[in-house]
């Protein structure tokens, strides 16, 4: 959907001001949308065949968040087969 002239005159205003304002923060912004329009202009230079062969391998992130659930569940299983035994041990039968 397009903008009216209005809509883009006042959106050129607020960039216009947000800029005077702070410089720092519009160079950053400036980065950020050339960056993500190159990576736009790369994913359109893809076709379909393209999208099944690229796939990206988990992030660093997600490896340490499924070896974090893999430690927690290997300690509450420990914990409770040694409360289960130690249970069986207290009461003789």
């Amino acid at each position: 959907m397009a903008w009216s002239q209005d809509e883009e005159r006042m959106l050129a205003m607020i960039e216009r001001h947000l800029t005077d304002e702070d410089p720092k923060l519009a160079a950053r912004l400036e980065s950020f949308n050339h960056r993500a329009s190159q990576r736009a202009g790369h994913r359109a230079g893809r076709g379909r065949e393209g999208r099944g062969a690229a796939r990206r391998r988990p992030g660093r992130s997600t490896l340490i968040i499924a070896v974090s659930w893999l430690l927690i569940a290997t300690l509450i299983a420990t914990l409770l087969v040694m409360a289960l035994r130690h249970d069986a041990a207290a009461f003789p039968v």
